[in-house]
């Protein structure tokens, strides 16, 4: 589904397929006793979504040993590292006593109902309202319940969500953690500095932001047929080069650091390190030379 400038979907398509495709990655690397995450609610979100290539691959990669081929531990690990980063982003956040958090994007995420939150701490989600629908209703069919106070914000990120989320109880006063994760490459480079001229707008001083970073120069110029390609291979439907806004665009450390935030970046080979595994040698992988991720607070 090519994008356009009102385009909207659900958890089947188009970018919102894509937020399920990393929950299957979540589901695969929760899977047996070594377990390199530990997502509980990955798996059924899923499998209710019902994207027939994601859940045989989540069936697929059970009945697997234990000592999984290269392609696949390098995929468990993959998403381990980015999900072990935002993890410990919000975690470190709440015990520096940060009790607002907001999720952009928020898709299958599930960080609301699985991490020790502070007490008193309200988790904002921001997504496509079908998005939210969808997922709240399941989540409360399975039983699961949020650890701390979620609220949820159905709006698209190209609307006015700032007024969304402050009819939703959003306190500008208090200190915010925010996570804009896997989103950026879904924006047009404009929408991307609107997004973050928003959020430094709402926040208080001593917010905090992570996101990955990127520099869209060091990424070969067919990153995104190639990486269309490499999932196809696994059965996959969904066409990223469709889907990715490429291009110039202002690096999230450059137009953050630019705009009073103190910022501190990590290559991939040293988040990868930090968790105990070696870093990638495939380029689509690690996502170019100069990326990493990044976490920022605002002075």
């Amino acid at each position: 589904m090519t994008r356009s400038d009102n385009d909207t979907w659900d958890l089947a398509s188009s970018v919102g397929a894509t937020a399920t495709a990393v929950a299957a990655s979540r589901a695969i690397a929760s899977q047996n006793p070594d377990a390199l995450l530990n997502d509980p609610w990955a798996d059924p979100l899923v499998r209710a979504v019902g994207i027939d290539t994601f859940v045989k691959l989540i069936d697929a990669e059970a009945g697997q040993p234990d000592d999984p081929l290269p392609n696949r531990r390098a995929m468990r690990e993959q998403i381990a590292v980015r999900t072990r980063f935002f993890d410990d982003f919000f975690v470190h956040a709440a015990e520096s006593g940060i009790r607002q958090a907001v999720i952009l994007a928020s898709g299958l995420d599930t960080r609301a109902y699985r991490l020790p939150w502070g007490a008193e701490t309200v988790v904002y989600e921001i997504d496509q309202p079908q998005v939210i629908a969808f997922k709240t209703r399941t989540l409360a069919d399975l039983g699961a319940e949020p650890t701390a106070q979620r609220r949820t914000v159905a709006i698209d990120l190209r609307d006015d969500w700032p007024t969304a989320l402050l009819a939703a109880g959003f306190d500008t006063r208090q200190p915010t953690a925010w996570s804009a994760e896997g989103l950026l490459v879904y924006l047009p480079p404009e929408a991307q500095d609107r997004l973050f001229d928003n959020v430094a707008a709402l926040s208080a001083p001593g917010s905090r932001i992570a996101t990955e970073h990127m520099d869209m120069r060091d990424v070969p110029p067919d990153w995104a047929e190639r990486l269309t390609e490499r999932s196809r291979r696994i059965g996959s439907d969904i066409n990223l080069a469709e889907l990715f806004y490429t291009g110039d665009r202002n690096t999230a450390a450059d137009y953050l650091g630019a705009r009073g935030w103190r910022v501190n970046t990590q290559t991939t080979a040293e988040v990868y390190a930090a968790n105990g595994f070696e870093p990638p040698d495939d380029e689509l992988a690690a996502f170019g030379s100069g990326s990493g991720y990044l976490t920022a607070t605002l002075t």
